[in-house]
Parts: structure tokens; sequence; C-alpha cells
């Protein structure tokens, strides 16, 4: 249990709150968005389950929060791997009130002379994986009458090309994550879907040089090309989950253009022939691939690479 009462803690630089005291699980938690959610959510007094592909990076992100954390080294797509993880989460912290689905990897590259398997693992972990998460999580989230986060992105309706298994997948779990909504409502157990566009993460390290990136950020309004930090996108997550919001948006104003989705379509695929189709075909082919350190660590496990 967390040290002291929830105003000592406040005291010492928690916040307290409605999450005090709770246990949350991050998957992914080892970088970018889910490191930085999990040092939001234990500065909030929740104790925090890491779940990951790497140990290291999970050790070094339970190390610098303020509160109590167990780390997981998994894979989100192993189904019995997960099944334990979530035996050992409930007898070593208790049951889950949070589940954040948020491991995901990206690729970029031609959808037709691009690896297969590297574009079904996308979709594998994107949408299978939180799928999983959600499968062996339920029991717990049944027991507090918690709350299920589903952590989309602006390729869910972006359809960006040289992004289809990206694209493919967070739109999966979109639709995955609305129908467990309307299934467990009545249990009366909450689901949200986060929207995150542009983030500043390891998998968009070279956005500034990557050519499919530069390409598709170049092609949007200067304000929805902002990077944001990895932990202001958390703080909006944070919040989100304090209310159990239906939705999340990261930033706010894409809030108003989801009744513009429609639209998308067409506009990215006059992008794809005004800007993409100039791209050097010998720089897409050297540049595809998993983006980020991530995305190639859980590459090489998938694959046993050392």
């Amino acid at each position: 249990m967390p040290k002291g009462t929830p105003q000592e803690r406040q005291r010492r630089g928690g916040r307290g709150g409605v999450l005090d005291g709770r246990v949350a699980v991050v998957t992914g938690a080892g970088r970018g968005v889910g490191a930085a959610l999990a040092r939001e959510l234990s500065a909030y007094g929740m104790r925090l389950a890491l779940l990951g592909r790497e140990v290291d990076t999970l050790s070094r992100v339970a190390a610098g929060l303020p509160g109590e954390a167990r780390c997981f080294e998994v894979d989100v797509t192993d189904r019995a791997a997960m099944a334990r993880v979530a035996f050992r989460v409930a007898d070593e912290l208790g049951p889950a009130s949070v589940v954040v689905a948020n491991a995901g990897i990206a690729a970029t590259g031609p959808f037709e002379s691009g690896d297969p398997g590297l574009w079904e693992r996308v979709v594998e972990v994107n949408l299978l994986g939180s799928a999983t998460t959600a499968r062996v999580f339920l029991p717990h989230l049944r027991r507090t009458r918690g709350y299920f986060l589903q952590i989309a992105s602006t390729a869910a309706f972006g359809a960006a090309p040289m992004m289809s298994a990206y694209c493919a997948s967070k739109a999966g779990a979109e639709s995955f994550a609305q129908s467990l909504r309307a299934e467990i409502a009545p249990e009366g157990i909450a689901v949200g879907i986060a929207y995150l566009h542009w983030t500043g993460t390891d998998m968009t390290r070279d956005i500034g040089e990557h050519p499919v990136l530069l390409a598709l950020r170049a092609a949007q309004p200067r304000f929805a090309g902002r990077v944001q930090a990895a932990g202001e996108v958390a703080r909006r997550l944070r919040h989100g989950i304090e209310l159990r919001a239906t939705s999340v948006h990261c930033p706010a104003w894409l809030r108003l253009v989801q009744p513009l989705r429609p639209l998308f379509p067409p506009l990215v695929a006059r992008v794809a022939r005004t800007r993409l189709a100039r791209l050097d075909p010998v720089e897409l082919d050297r540049t595809a691939g998993v983006l980020g350190p991530g995305g190639e660590a859980d590459w090489r496990a998938a694959h046993r690479v050392t």
C-alpha cells in the first residue's frame, strides 16, 4: 500500500484524489507515453503494474516513481503469459481498477514490397494485444467496477499511405473498444478511447528526417503538425482516467474534427498523389520498417534476434 495518508502523500508531492491507493496496469510502460503515464498515475497515488518487452526499461521507469510499482516482462500477444501476469498483479498488488492498453508498434513502407511478417506483427501487437490485455484483466475490472482505456490514434481515421498496418490496427482497436464498451457497461465497467496525434516519443524520434513522416506532417496545417510532449499527453490521459471518460483527445482540438472524419480519406489520398508520389522509391525502401527502439525490441524478441 502507498505510505501514509492521502494528505501526507500530498505534502510529499503526491496529489491524492479518486485514484489514490488504487491499482493501475499500463502496457508498453517502458517508454514514451506509457512511461510518462506511469509517472503521472504514480504521482496521484496509484500503485502500478508496468508491462512491457524490455525489463531494463521497465525497471528504470519503476525506479523513478514516487509510489509502489511492479515490473512484468511480457508479450501482450501471448495470452497464456498475460494470464499469468494478471494473476500475479492480483496477488502482489490487488485487482486493477484501471487498465491502459498502450502497447503498440508502428512501421512504414509500401504495402506490396514490405515485409508481410512485420505488417502482421503491427496488427498483432496493436489490435490483438489490446484485446488480450482486456481479456485477462476483465475479471479485475469486474471486481473493482473499473476503467479500461484503449490508446488509439488519429491514424484510426487518417488512413495514411505507407503506414497501412498501423492505421488498420488503430482503426481496429478503436472499433474493438467501442464494441467492448457496449458489452460490459451493464457490469459497471467503463471503457474509454484516447486519440493521440503527433507525440514526442521514441517511435517518432526521426520525425524531422523520415520521408514518410515528413510528408504527412508537411501536408497538415501548422497547428496540427505540432508535436506534443509525452508528459503533456500523460496529463490529459490521467484526467480522462479520473473522469472515466468515454474519449480523451490529445490535443483537445481533435474533439472538434471528429465530425469531419468522412472527409479525411479523400484528403489523405490527395496528399498521397501530390506529396508521397514525389518521394524517391529507393529512399522509401531504405527507410521502410519498424519505427523506434521499442518497436525494434519487439521485432527482435518476436524473432529471437539478439
